[in-house]
């Protein structure tokens, strides 16, 4: 069961996986997205994140966020961080990590 302050939707599409993460990040929601994505294949396919509805992102989603982008990588595939909020790219930016992603300001791959 999903807590009250979080969903996710896959939708599977020819070249591209869209997973939309609904509320908040975090230790307790992690596990969800890691286990929605853990059987998604990337190889030489775009995998889109549209975060535009997050509330919310500590270290625990910035860590699921770097594990994708490794995992599409060594598959040969793409990550694409779609809408991310501005209290999300804060994060990205106190750890340095923006540069490694990215990012779009819509769902268009």
């Amino acid at each position: 069961m999903l807590p009250n302050r979080f969903d996710l939707v896959v939708s599977a599409q020819p070249d591209v996986t869209v997973v939309t993460v609904t509320g908040e990040l975090d230790m307790t929601t992690c596990p969800y997205v890691t286990r929605a994505t853990d059987d998604l294949t990337r190889k030489g396919q775009i995998l889109a994140l549209d975060l535009s509805a997050l509330t919310y992102m500590d270290s625990s989603g910035l860590n699921v966020l770097l594990t994708l982008r490794n995992r599409a990588h060594a598959e040969d595939g793409v990550l694409h961080l779609c809408g991310v909020p501005r209290q999300a790219l804060r994060v990205l930016d106190l750890t340095g990590t923006r540069n490694l992603f990215t990012l779009r300001p819509c769902l268009t791959p």
